[in-house]
């Protein structure tokens, strides 16, 4: 992860996956807004609200590893009966595993969602995320990830462990709270600190995350609003303080400490929303047709992701505005223009590309949900993050696997995205 991973996602690494332990996840951009929020908040991606009257989960005071019987199983070596691992991460996975693998899941961060549940053992699904909000603290929220990992087996994922995300990026956007879990100041009062003291706290603040179960964080935000006089006009990303600040060298240095600090600790780190969200007067979750009008492909707010990649940033999540000086038609999320042409090729990203929530979000909802998995996979996407709206992931991934089985040009493409999200396992969840 960052600079932890120098050769990003060699294949040399070891393919043997640990089972995760007890696990908690949650969400915004994901994108999740603030705890009983305002009008028009970020929210898991698309606006999500903690469901009120949540038991918690009954069980142990202590999260529990899963059973050693279903931990997830070494992917398979080669054919000389040797220890070496595969050439070919995913050679032992079927297709639906395979495209199980590029979904991400959203469920209640206070409770196991049923729907979640059957995503993974009934449709492979290889990734989960906490949504909404809780006060339920680390103890709570590690039962809760628990029963998604037990899920694991040589049958569901085929022995792939899950990434369990959410949105921990402090201030309104703090999906876990309660006992355990540090309060997070917001990302303008993050910017204030020093670059070694944000390191330090967000070493503690992912610690946390890590004794839940979590693995990945959707942080840090580093969109790159136009002045401070004009935040407040900015609905998801200033209205909510989730900017550093207001200049490509404190977004750099802060954005850099952070993931540095996360990541030590064994969490995972998504920089977004490239290209950016400083520019835009509306917020995609709660409106259609949101478009920049200013961005281009050497704007500031997209030489920071070049500054990010530079230090080894290893996953990107894209943003779901238009681009008209991009791509005039597509949101970024679905514009080769703007996934493949500018940030895979151009700024030469070469690790893991998710989507912001596609399946809630005001701004993609005239496409249905096959079409939106399948276009955000064609654009140059990885990792499909189906977080707001969970119950659409089923139409989702059976388009894909659909698709897949009927034109093999589409079926290369399911094969690259999760190859690279199954490398990016191997190196980052040991």
């Amino acid at each position: 992860m960052g600079p932890m991973l120098s050769s990003r996602f060699a294949l040399s690494r070891s393919v043997m996956f640990l089972a995760v332990g007890a696990a908690s996840v949650a969400v915004l951009s994901g994108c999740t807004g603030p705890a009983g929020p305002p009008s028009g908040a970020p929210s898991g991606s698309a606006t999500v609200t903690a469901p009120s009257g949540e038991s918690a989960p009954s069980g142990s005071a202590t999260p529990q590893h899963p059973d050693p019987s279903s931990s997830p199983t070494a992917l398979p070596t080669d054919d000389t009966g040797s220890d070496s691992p595969a050439t070919d991460p995913i050679a032992g996975l079927t297709l639906q595993q395979r495209v199980g693998q590029v979904f991400m899941v959203g469920t209640r961060a206070s409770a196991a969602g049923s729907t979640t549940v059957n995503a993974i053992t009934r449709r492979h699904a290889g990734n989960i995320f906490l949504s909404g909000r809780s006060t339920s603290g680390v103890t709570v929220t590690g039962k809760v990830v628990t029963r998604f990992t037990r899920l694991v087996t040589s049958k569901t994922t085929g022995g792939v462990p899950l990434w369990v995300a959410t949105d921990q990026e402090g201030g309104q956007v703090q999906v876990l709270q309660g006992s355990g879990f540090d309060t997070m100041p917001t990302g303008l009062q993050q910017g204030t600190l020093s670059a070694a003291a944000l390191r330090s706290d967000a070493a503690r603040w992912g610690s946390q995350l890590a004794t839940a179960g979590l693995n990945m964080n959707l942080a840090p935000v580093v969109d790159l609003l136009p002045s401070r006089a004009k935040a407040a006009q900015n609905p998801p990303i200033g209205a909510f303080q989730r900017e550093y600040g207001f200049t490509p060298a404190v977004i750099d240095g802060h954005a850099d400490a952070f993931r540095a600090g996360m990541e030590s600790s064994g969490v995972q780190t998504v920089m977004k929303h490239f290209p950016g969200l400083g520019n835009v007067t509306a917020n995609t979750d709660t409106t259609a047709n949101v478009k920049d009008s200013v961005t281009t492909g050497s704007s500031a707010s997209v030489t920071i992701y070049r500054h990010g990649i530079k230090k080894g940033a290893d996953a990107i999540m894209m943003s779901s505005a238009i681009y008209t000086k991009l791509d005039k038609t597509q949101p970024g999320v679905f514009s080769h223009k703007v996934v493949t042409d500018l940030l895979r090729e151009k700024l030469g990203f070469d690790g893991l590309i998710m989507t912001d929530d596609v399946s809630g979000a005001t701004q993609v909802l005239k496409w249905t949900p096959a079409q939106r998995a399948i276009k955000s996979l064609e654009a140059g996407v990885d990792l499909v993050l189906v977080s707001a709206d969970p119950s659409v992931a089923p139409a989702m991934i059976d388009a894909v696997v659909a698709k897949a089985k009927a034109d093999p040009a589409f079926a290369a493409v399911i094969d690259t995205a999760a190859r690279r999200v199954v490398t990016m396992k191997n190196a980052s969840l040991q």
